[in-house]
């Protein structure tokens, strides 16, 4: 995940433990429906544009 989604961020030398805890430990409310799954994180965590670029980094 750091080679391919965080380069550039200020967790791109981070070990797994810091990423987990700060990036993916947010709370999020899903939402689910038949064509697709949302997520809705809160609007101002910290590090919500470092999340934002791994995550389309990592789409398909």
């Amino acid at each position: 995940m750091r080679r391919r989604a965080l380069q550039g961020s200020e967790l791109a030398r981070a070990c797994a433990a810091s990423i987990r805890i700060k990036l993916l430990k947010i709370g999020a409310a899903v939402v689910r429906n038949t064509r697709r799954v949302r997520l809705l994180l809160a609007s101002s965590h910290p590090l919500k544009r470092v999340f934002l670029s791994a995550a389309h980094a990592l789409a398909p």
